[in-house]
């Protein structure tokens, strides 16, 4: 008896054991250097074509930044964003947070098609987009970091799924930790990672309630926007304007000076400071020293990178980002 229970005990260790190594092993197939050997010059492809298509329209860095958010945010970054619509599923790019607003899928086509010329069948497309977004915030000005691959493609979306799991414009500060909390993100990670709003623009339809309701916002400021977007939904609500009105198209620690002074452009940006909340040193520190906000924002975008990325043998690399195999 004692012998059968000493053979069950070794059997459920070595059992324990397999488990935390094939847990371990499943995290660790993202690195540096996946394609290091099966694609080496993976980088040089996609910054040269992403290259081209930011200095025709700089606004596509933070699209695609934004792109890359939106997909980890959903089911892991998996690169399903980038799915069209299919007799079987309703994908994420008509879902409320993508629908009119997500953009860039072409400058990911164009890619996937240098990189499969390179390398046929071998680069994931969520990896194409996690180079992109790394790319996007070097090319204009921001902080350059080593991306973690070995991602997988996912073989199917959620629409509802994007509609649930990407933070709208209107939350509070509250729901914009619970959200982030809930995918392993911290407050920090959260303040870092809105900071990548020094860049792009947004809809008039995103920030007309904030301009015209709100009282935490720099009066002059809130006027400038006003001119260009009407009070009135459906009268011009697709009219543009930068989420940084610094240096909208140069990655910076302006997007926090700007909280400060009450001019975050968003409802969800301001939230982050109102003078005397949980969140405000933390602002108030990225506002004062650009390194620390470049530092965070490096630390914060390796962990969304890392949010539940398929692995080994699950998902696929697609031949083309838009449909699976």
């Amino acid at each position: 008896m004692a012998s059968a229970l000493s053979c069950l005990s070794k059997l459920s260790l070595t059992l324990c054991l397999l488990l935390v190594c094939f847990q371990g092993s499943t995290k660790a197939q993202l690195s540096t250097d996946f394609y290091s050997k099966s694609c080496p010059n993976l980088f040089s492809t996609v910054k040269s074509t992403l290259h081209s298509a930011i200095m025709k329209e700089a606004r596509m860095g933070a699209s695609l930044l934004r792109l890359f958010f939106h997909d980890c945010f959903v089911n892991g970054c998996d690169g399903s964003v980038l799915l069209d619509d299919t007799s079987s599923f309703r994908g994420e790019k008509n879902a409320v947070p993508n629908r009119n607003s997500a953009r860039g899928f072409d400058v990911v086509d164009n890619i996937k098609s240098a990189v499969e010329k390179a390398c046929p069948g071998v680069v994931s497309c969520a990896d194409i987009l996690a180079i992109a977004a790394r790319d996007s915030v070097q090319i204009l000005g921001g902080p350059e970091w080593d991306v973690k691959l070995g991602r997988r493609d996912a073989r199917t979306t959620s629409q509802a799924a994007a509609n649930n799991g990407i933070p709208p414009p209107t939350s509070n500060l509250n729901r914009l930790v619970s959200r982030f909390n809930a995918l392993g993100l911290s407050t920090r990670d959260l303040i870092a990672l809105s900071g990548g709003h020094t860049i792009g623009q947004a809809r008039c339809t995103s920030f007309r309630a904030r301009i015209y309701n709100e009282s935490n916002i720099d009066r002059s400021f809130a006027q400038t926007r006003q001119r260009t977007c009407p009070r009135a939904t459906g009268s011009g609500d697709n009219n543009l304007a930068p989420l940084d009105i610094q240096t909208p198209t140069y990655f910076d620690n302006s997007y926090f000076k700007n909280l400060v002074n009450q001019r975050g452009l968003l409802h969800s940006d301001q939230q982050l400071f109102n003078g005397a909340g949980s969140t405000d040193s933390i602002v108030r520190g990225y506002s004062n020293d650009p390194r620390s906000f470049s530092s965070d924002f490096i630390a914060a975008m390796i962990r969304m990178g890392d949010i539940s990325p398929l692995t080994g043998s699950k998902g696929e690399i697609r031949k083309n980002c838009r449909r699976v195999n």
